[in-house]
């Protein structure tokens, strides 16, 4: 192939006091086409972990089904739950595998994986080639992330509320969306704490957002 079909999105990950922030907007694209403008970029994988997604669709949908099913044997192999570091290494792998297959269209993927567990809470950048980076405050990936990253750089705190962390993710993903034609079209936000994973926001939009 002569030309490769470019994607775009902004996605993110905060580390606060509480647990994690992560956001990513709705808006999937084809090249210059807007394909989607309803897409669910953060999909949990188990009752305490989570990722984001950017890349190739076709991809990021059969490494999720793959991660998944990893886990769960994981699980029943071991009788304990997976830590953290064992999953998004798993994820690593697969990414590393998924990009050196042989193929017309190259798989590539970009992965910011979430999680608790008794030892804290973990923030995994997991890049196309399937190296791992562990973040100690907060991460951001897609063509959007520059302008994500010029909010974060300039208004990140160590121990952040989770409300602050929130309102932070929102106005880094808006930057976003004011500027990187390929993300667009809303946020979702969802938290990791104590308790697990769950969505705090899902908002449809084109123009700006108040925080």
């Amino acid at each position: 192939m002569n030309k490769i079909m470019k994607t775009g999105t902004t996605t993110l990950a905060i580390k606060c006091k509480d647990g994690i922030i992560l956001a990513a907007d709705k808006r999937a694209t084809a090249g210059n086409f807007i394909a989607d403008k309803k897409v669910e970029k953060i999909l949990q994988i188990t009752p305490n972990m989570a990722i984001t997604t950017a890349g190739s669709v076709s991809d990021i949908q059969m490494i999720n089904k793959l991660i998944k099913a990893e886990l769960r044997l994981k699980k029943m192999r071991t009788n304990r739950d997976v830590t953290s570091k064992e999953a998004a290494n798993l994820l690593a792998g697969i990414v590393y595998q998924n990009i050196r297959a042989f193929s017309a269209i190259p798989g590539i993927s970009q992965f910011i994986f979430a999680g608790v567990d008794n030892v804290g809470f973990h923030i995994y950048d997991i890049y196309p080639d399937g190296s791992l980076t562990e973040s100690d405050d907060f991460v951001s990936t897609g063509s959007g992330s520059v302008m994500a990253y010029g909010v974060l750089e300039t208004q990140y705190k160590e121990d952040m509320s989770a409300d602050e962390a929130t309102k932070l993710a929102i106005k880094s993903i808006n930057a976003a969306l004011q500027r990187d034609s390929a993300s667009g079209n809303g946020i979702d936000v969802a938290v990791i704490d104590k308790k697990g994973y769950r969505k705090l926001l899902t908002k449809q939009l084109n123009t700006f957002i108040e925080v």
